[in-house]
């Protein structure tokens, strides 16, 4: 099957993907794993810096998921959903540090706001770090002079 066109992504990769955060962040809620915290803030890092088809889970969809579906009917842009692994990995490294320094309030509160924003990316395929990035490109737009 090809690769999309460079700069785009099937969006059923990164909904696959934030199936598998979705259920690390409530194993680490459940059981207050800040090591598995830990190893998922890895995957948001390699999602954010290296792209989604490189990371763990963008490897895991690529390879086993991928093949056995119909090609995607449409493409989206990479730099909303690569931005979204990067708020990921700012909520899951504060969680990390919050439960290995005995912290265990901060990293519940951060585990539990990753979980929510995975969460309705995997139910609903509402990307609300997509949305973030959307909102502050306009306000990237509206600010830049005419003509630029």
């Amino acid at each position: 099957m090809p690769s999309p066109a460079p700069g785009t992504l099937d969006p059923r990769g990164p909904r696959f993907a934030a199936t598998l955060t979705s259920i690390v962040l409530a194993v680490v809620l459940i059981t207050g794993s800040g090591w598995l915290l830990a190893a998922q803030t890895v995957v948001f890092a390699l999602g954010a810096a290296a792209g989604l088809g490189r990371s763990p889970y963008g490897w895991l969809y690529r390879t086993l998921v991928r093949p056995r579906l119909q090609p995607p009917t449409e493409l989206e842009a990479a730099a909303p959903p690569r931005f979204a692994q990067g708020v990921g990995f700012g909520f899951a490294l504060i969680g990390t540090l919050g439960y290995l320094t005995g912290t265990t309030w901060l990293g519940i509160a951060a585990t539990g706001l990753a979980l929510a924003a995975a969460f309705l990316n995997a139910a609903f395929g509402y990307c609300l770090g997509c949305e973030v990035y959307l909102m502050l490109r306009l306000g990237e737009d509206r600010v830049r002079p005419a003509g630029r």
